[in-house]
This record gives C-alpha cells, structure tokens and sequence, in this order.
C-alpha cells in the first residue's frame, strides 16, 4: 500500500519526466543537448553557495542558486564560441568541468562546516526524492506545469525556429527571443529536477527520451508525445524502485529505466531498429538471389 507522501512523489517525479521529455526533444532537436549537460553540472555550485550564504536548506533560495550558476554557465559558453577559437564542444567540456570542480569544493566546504552534516546537499549529486516535503513537492509541480503549457504554447514557432529559422525570420518571429526562451526553460528544467534526479544524470533525462522518440518517428507532435511518456514512465518507475530500498538514489536508477527505453527503441523500432534493419538486409538479399 502506497503512503500519501510516496505517491505524491511518484507523481511529481512522472510529471517532471514528461516536461523534461518535451523540453529535452526541442533542445535535442536543436542540438543543444550537451549544453544542457553543462548546465545541469552548474547547478551544484550555486547550491552549494545559496546554502553557505543563507544557511537555510529552503528549496527556493537553492534553485535561485542553481538557476543563477545554470545560466551562467550557459552564457560563459555562448561567450567562449563568439569571442575565442574554440568550438561548441570544447566550450561545453570547459564550462562543465570548470563549475562541477567548483561546485565540488564548495560542497566539501558545505560538509566540513558546523551545519554541513545536516544540509542534505550530497542528495542533490544523484537525487534522492524520498527527502522531498510537501512544499518541495509544491514547487515541482507548479514548476513542471509551467514548462509543460509554455513549450506547448511556443510548438509552432519552436517548429519552424528548429526546422526551418529562415522562414521563420521571413514571417518576423524573433528568432533570439525564442532561444533564450527554450534556454531558459531548459535551465528551469534542471532546476526542477535537480532534487529528485540530481545534477548529474539530470541531463540525460533531457536527452534519452528525446533520442529514444527520434528512433519511432520523424513527425514531432509524435515525438514530443513519446518522449514525454518514456520520461513519464522512467520518473514513475524510478522513483518507485528507490522508495522499496533506504538509502538508494533516485537519479541512477530514473535513468536506467529511460535508458533501458532506449535500447528496446534502439532494437525494435520499426523503421531505425537494428533488428528491422537486418531483417530489410536479409530480405533484400533473398530478392537479389531470385532475380
């Protein structure tokens, strides 16, 4: 029998997998994946810099944190690819590496002060969503509410902003607004997120949904549908799991769910599967042996 609390968590942790799988397929589609990974790992300093200012363990002022080192973390790298020689890649392998190393000296600081011991904020690294109280369960569901109706209100200019931004400028949409929109609710994805799942794996709940859907079908209605159900599913199935054993991480095991998702889609989807692709080898074989 399920407590009140647990299936209130359950639910908040499926409802942030469909956001993070809707959000997760437009950033996919726009080949900003890699930064989202950056991002998620700038969380942790300012967590861990939100707790040593305050003092407090509030939810709310620790994403402020994490949104503030997120955004930043995303606006070094835009700076690094305008102003330097380095690529989007290298750009992102600096940033990342640089505010996760941060955020981890700042953490070690956290765990050695006088209240390090009862911060909690080791859960944040790889998610622990059995710590969530009703008010940290509140915030996620407004939050992941709010990133579900905005990106279902920008479908359409999201759209032809990923498939077709010359058109879409030629009909006067403003092109740069609506990037710093999906990067924004990008970072507020992770931030939503970031308790139940945590900084690390909280990318890859943006990205294997969203990878897993493009294997199924090519249309992004269908897309965005899939890969907010195999969030949905990884979130609920995760959580579940993690409740049954004190002391297991949420994230990793979150993950594993969306990544065994994928290598069923990875396998047997009918068009990209590699096992329809054989069986399409072996018949055009046949085909050629009778001809």
């Amino acid at each position: 029998m399920l407590s009140g609390n647990l299936l209130w968590v359950l639910m908040g942790t499926m409802l942030l997998g469909i956001a993070a799988g809707i959000t997760g397929t437009f950033s996919f589609l726009q080949k900003q994946s890699l930064v989202g990974d950056a991002a998620a790992h700038a969380a942790l300093p300012g967590i861990a810099l939100a707790f040593l200012i305050t003092g407090q363990k509030e939810l709310p002022i620790l994403m402020i944190g994490a949104a503030l080192t997120s955004a930043l973390s995303v606006y070094c790298i835009q700076w690094i690819v305008t102003y330097s020689k380095l690529k989007a890649d290298a750009a992102i392998g600096l940033v990342l590496a640089v505010f996760f190393g941060i955020g981890i000296v700042l953490l070690t600081i956290v765990n050695r002060s006088p209240l390090g011991n009862q911060s909690g904020l080791n859960d944040f690294i790889f998610g622990k969503a059995a710590t969530m109280t009703k008010a940290d369960l509140t915030w996620l569901f407004i939050s992941a509410a709010i990133i579900i109706i905005v990106s279902l209100l920008l479908y359409k200019e999201w759209k032809l902003m990923i498939f077709d931004p010359v058109y879409a400028k030629g009909i006067g949409l403003p092109i740069e607004a609506l990037k710093a929109c999906l990067t924004a609710l990008i970072v507020m994805t992770i931030v939503t997120g970031i308790q139940a799942v945590g900084v690390i794996l909280m990318s890859a709940l943006l990205i294997i949904p969203a990878a897993s859907a493009k294997l199924w079908t090519r249309r992004l209605s269908t897309m965005l549908i899939f890969s907010g159900i195999t969030g949905g599913i990884a979130g609920l199935a995760g959580t579940f799991i993690s409740s049954l054993r004190t002391g297991l991480s949420t994230g990793p095991i979150i993950v594993l769910f969306a990544a065994a998702i994928f290598f069923i889609s990875y396998l047997f989807s009918p068009k990209a599967g590699q096992l329809s692709k054989y069986i399409r080898k072996v018949k055009f074989r046949k085909q050629e042996k009778l001809s």
